[in-house]
């Protein structure tokens, strides 16, 4: 019997639906937001008016490119949080309705877990390398930093995190003191791959274990480029690539750093990357480079699954139906919340 899994993903500005049977991606439609580029971050109460406006075209246009029917599902998955509440309850909304109306089971997903079964997406056709367990996960995004044990498709282990911002709100803050615009990853991204990632120097934490903090490297960047401006009120303009691959480079050897001790420490040689900043060029070489030093066997996604998108919360409700781990009519969304 077939299993046809809707998942809807509706975190943070990204309206998405994907359709998965079986284990295989059919298909997977984005909807973004270009509103909140004016801003210079995400504004909540625009990206819930928008979902509104995109939940209904998105799944219609997800289930058209699947060549599914409605009633040929057999779940709704859906993101039940982390993320922005206002949007998160456009697409709980819309999935309890929906799978109301079809009398089929509902399954709660968290985006985090999503970001890490991301590696397990099929595509018919496609060569699909996926990492066996245990192995260890490495989960950067706009609002997470975290090192995961992953022991099966349901029993994950925080091993170390940041305890101030992320890695990709380090990133996006200092592109915006930059005037360089938003999102800053992309930005940042394809400057520093013209620059001198030797040419500037900043502060690196000391944290002990695993955990991050890049709330330190923000400051200090913050204030060399204010100390550098006083002198030269063009510097951004004249050094912004070396700027940029500077920045990048602290960042990817901070992330990589605790990473390498975790491999060590574990003894697990299997390691996969995940979420929005995983896009990162930089980061990706880093795992490369890794993978030929230390005898890694390294998984990265592709693009189209490392920011928000539904293919990865439909890959993982698809386990949990196979588990028939349901949830009821009445589950909340919620904004914050460990992984599990």
């Amino acid at each position: 019997m077939n299993a046809i899994i809707l998942g809807i993903e509706s975190s943070c500005d990204d309206t998405s639906a994907a359709v998965i049977k079986n284990g295989y991606l059919l298909s997977n439609v984005i909807a973004s937001q270009a509103v909140h580029e004016a801003y210079g971050g995400v504004v909540p109460e625009l990206a819930s008016r928008a979902h509104q406006q995109n939940i209904v075209p998105v799944v219609h246009e997800a289930l058209r490119r699947a060549g599914v029917n409605k009633e040929d599902l057999s779940a709704v998955a859906f993101t039940r949080g982390p993320g922005l509440m206002g949007s998160l309850l456009v697409g709980v909304s819309f999935a309890k309705g929906f799978a109301r109306s079809l009398n089929i089971p509902l399954i709660d997903v968290n985006h985090l877990t999503g970001h890490v079964l991301a590696h397990f997406i099929k595509v018919e056709g496609e060569e699909n390398a996926q990492p066996d367990f245990p192995f260890l996960c490495l989960l950067v995004s706009g609002g997470n930093s975290q090192i995961i044990l992953v022991k099966a498709y349901n029993d994950m282990e925080i091993l170390g995190q940041t305890i101030d911002d992320a890695a990709g709100e380090a990133i996006d803050k200092c592109s915006k003191v930059m005037g360089l615009g938003y999102p800053g990853g992309p930005i940042i991204d394809k400057l520093a791959r013209k620059g001198n990632p030797k040419a500037f120097t900043f502060s690196k934490p000391h944290i002990p274990g695993l955990d991050y903090s890049f709330s330190g490297l923000k400051t200090s960047f913050l204030y060399s480029l204010r100390n550098w401006m006083k002198d030269d009120p063009q510097f951004i303009e004249r050094h912004k690539e070396d700027l940029a691959a500077s920045l990048e480079a602290t960042i990817v050897n901070i992330l990589m750093d605790k990473l390498r001790k975790a491999a060590k420490q574990y003894g697990i040689k299997q390691v996969a990357v995940a979420g929005g900043v995983s896009a990162n060029t930089g980061l990706r070489n880093a795992f490369y480079d890794h993978a030929q030093r230390f005898h890694w066997q390294v998984f990265i996604p592709k693009f189209s699954y490392t920011t928000d998108n539904a293919a990865m919360i439909a890959i993982t409700g698809y386990y949990k139906y196979l588990d028939k781990d349901f949830c009821p009519i009445d589950a909340p969304a919620y904004s914050r919340v460990t992984l599990k």
